[in-house]
């Protein structure tokens, strides 16, 4: 066993944690940290690489971190678990070594989410008519009106584009088809980047991708997470934001509006209801923090 046996599959899944999630730096760094110490420590008990690794012995490294707090063996299970999922995911493994392994009980950390304000700065930041503001700006639309995945739109083609009716089809993990709602606003942007701005971008080699780089091929998950991070700056949003954080925000937004929590699953394509079951949290706290600024007995205090 050498460590470059290890060390491909954890490279791929880096790069998916930063282009996919758009997880931090040094988000990244402490789950590469984790999984190198857990691939050094099964490789001693005989593991090859992470395609065949055994789930006694992934267990074997997580009893070894009992003498660990509670909080580090907590993250470097989920970083385990996280991993062996991408694997699946990927079909690297037909099976998650992590399903039986168990670990300290946490608090599950609330996602960040923009407010509507924020959402509508950040948007309006691609109101240029040339062509490259026009695709910018249908993205955005699109990122916050569906809920897409980053490498969902990116993948995403003309044909899976229905603005007359206002869907798209979606092909997300696992190939795994739905169908989303595109609001009006988007749909809006939509027509005008097909009409006005993508002919500008179509080159030769161009075929059906709906959002073009300007090679005329379809735009990379880095490109879109360039124009993201490029237009928060632009409207003075001083959170951290990456198209994951607008998934968050439409998903939030949505909740606090009246939607049904079983229509939200489905439109973002998780597979279990306790996936979507951490936006109730989200809008629980919001309502509190709305409840302490604005009700009258807490401004008396």
């Amino acid at each position: 066993m050498t460590a470059s046996a290890f060390a491909t599959d954890l490279d791929a899944y880096l790069a998916f944690l930063e282009l996919e999630r758009g997880l931090s730096r040094n988000t990244r760094e402490n789950y590469r940290r984790d999984l190198e110490q857990c691939a050094a420590f099964v490789s001693r008990l005989g593991a090859r690489d992470w395609r065949r690794l055994k789930a006694a012995q992934a267990g074997e490294w997580v009893r070894s971190l009992s003498a660990s707090a509670a909080s580090s063996q907590a993250r470097k299970l989920t970083a385990l678990r996280m991993f062996a999922r991408f694997l699946v995911r990927e079909r690297l493994r037909s099976d998650d070594f992590t399903a039986l392994l168990s670990g300290p009980r946490l608090a599950r950390r609330l996602p960040e989410t923009l407010s509507t304000e924020e959402v509508g700065r950040l948007i309006a930041s691609a109101g240029g008519g040339d062509p490259a503001s026009l695709r910018d700006r249908a993205a955005l639309e699109l990122f916050y009106s569906s809920g897409l995945r980053v490498s969902e739109l990116g993948a995403l083609t003309l044909q899976q584009v229905d603005l007359e009716n206002g869907y798209v089809r979606v092909f997300g993990k696992g190939s795994k088809e739905r169908v989303v709602p595109i609001g009006s606003r988007a749909r809006d942007a939509l027509a005008a980047w097909v009409a006005s701005g993508r002919p500008h971008f179509v080159k030769a080699r161009t075929r059906s991708q709906l959002f073009l780089n300007s090679r005329g091929t379809g735009i990379s998950r880095v490109s879109l997470w360039s124009i993201v991070k490029k237009h928060a700056a632009r409207a003075g949003i001083a959170k951290g934001v990456k198209p994951h954080l607008l998934r968050h925000s439409f998903a939030t937004h949505l909740l606090s509006g009246g939607a049904d929590l079983r229509a939200i699953q489905e439109m973002l394509g998780h597979s279990s209801i306790s996936t979507t079951q951490i936006y109730t949290a989200v809008e629980g706290r919001r309502l509190l923090e709305q409840h302490a600024r604005f009700h009258p007995r807490n401004r008396e205090k």
